[in-house]
């Protein structure tokens, strides 16, 4: 009998020191902001943290389930209503700064959308393992993938959240592609997705500022482009080795929301380069792994979802990592694992727990067929 290889403790434990090391972040870049605000510096610190153990704990738990058991239709469709009935719910909510993003329980929210960036990869999987010989058929594969995509994400973009939608069809594209669709529907699907994504920064005023913050930021230093100037200082007066843990000036009311979407210049400017760089290196090691168990999965169905996760997690850590540094116009989008945001690092190190899983078993059909060889007389090998 093969047994099951042992769990990928180097994937683990980047994730892991990750989520550690954001959970300080947080504390270091709240501190002052939650002291006006609750007369207690560590009201975000300690939430993280909470949430953070209970990502870590959820994340070994998912490991040991094996992953085939998300292929049942019963679970595919059932998380797939689950996840658009919650996206539905967040607009029975109040809204917070413009947007409806959360479903709140006395002190504690949890956003949907996080959900959704997990939903759809496993759909996909799903539905482009069971049509395996149709993947190419507009009927039978390309509408009724495309309709999913659309409908989690057309609910994610009225909230309004753009940039978790520029995530989901990163996902779709890396899965799609990795099933072995004809480049005409991929082609097609992409300019599609292009000519929704021009239309959404054109109809909307606050897009086009933005957009013209990104062109000349310090322009627009003292509205659009606030945020990116105060980002970009702060970065830049970190040099190569930071001023020092909690030493940082930026977050002291000067960078909003530095403890969310802006952690990344915090950590620029207490870590300098060097503690950017290893976070960049972090999710490129995330990368590697994530995509070798993806590729060594032994089954479809373990590929195309490993893509799908470990596509989802980068693209968004490149994304926000861009928009802090100014290289795409400004969108707020967590950076995973550091970001604060209880429901985005749980959901995220869930995810890294079914990755661990396919890796756990990525060479358990190769193994039974050496075992098997093993086995076979010599001349019936000849």
């Amino acid at each position: 009998m093969v047994n099951k290889l042992k769990i990928d403790w180097f994937m683990f434990a980047i994730a892991a020191g990750r989520a550690l090391f954001g959970a300080a972040m947080v504390y270091s870049a709240s501190a002052m902001i939650a002291l006006r605000e609750s007369q207690s510096q560590f009201t975000y610190f300690y939430k993280q943290l909470a949430f953070t153990l209970a990502g870590l704990a959820a994340m070994f738990v998912v490991s040991k389930i094996d992953y085939r058991r998300y292929q049942a239709s019963w679970f595919v469709y059932g998380f797939l209503a689950l996840t658009v009935l919650m996206l539905i719910a967040v607009f029975a909510f109040p809204s917070i700064n413009g947007a409806r993003r959360w479903i709140r329980f006395g002190g504690l929210s949890f956003q949907p959308s996080e959900m959704a960036k997990l939903a759809l990869p496993i759909f996909l999987a799903f539905f482009l393992t069971k049509n395996e010989k149709m993947v190419g058929d507009l009927r039978s594969t390309v509408i009724p993938c495309v309709s999913a995509l659309v409908l989690l994400a057309g609910l994610v973009f009225i909230e309004p959240d753009l940039g978790t939608v520029i995530v989901m069809c990163a996902i779709f594209s890396a899965v799609y592609f990795a099933s072995g669709a004809k480049i005409i529907h991929i082609a097609s699907v992409a300019a599609a997705m292009v000519v929704a994504g021009i239309g959404a920064v054109v109809l909307a005023p606050w897009r086009v500022q933005r957009l013209m913050a990104f062109l000349d930021p310090f322009s627009h230093s003292d509205d659009a482009g606030y945020q990116v100037v105060q980002s970009l200082m702060a970065i830049g007066s970190g040099g190569i080795a930071g001023e020092g843990f909690a030493k940082g000036q930026a977050k002291l009311f000067y960078l909003p929301y530095p403890y969310s979407d802006f952690i990344f210049s915090v950590v620029g400017e207490e870590f300098g380069l060097i503690g950017t760089l290893a976070i960049v290196i972090a999710f490129g090691l995330l990368l590697w792994r994530g995509t070798k168990a993806a590729m060594n999965a032994s089954d479809r169905f373990g590929m195309l979802l490993g893509l799908g996760i470990i596509t989802g997690i980068v693209v968004q850590a490149l994304f926000n990592i861009s928009v802090v540094i100014s290289i795409v116009p400004a969108k707020g989008i967590p950076l995973p694992f550091i970001s604060y945001g209880g429901t985005s690092v749980f959901m995220t190190m869930l995810a890294v727990g079914i990755l661990l899983n396919i890796s756990q078993n990525s060479g358990k059909e190769r193994e039974r067929d050496s075992e098997e060889l093993k086995r076979t007389p010599r001349t019936r090998r000849k």
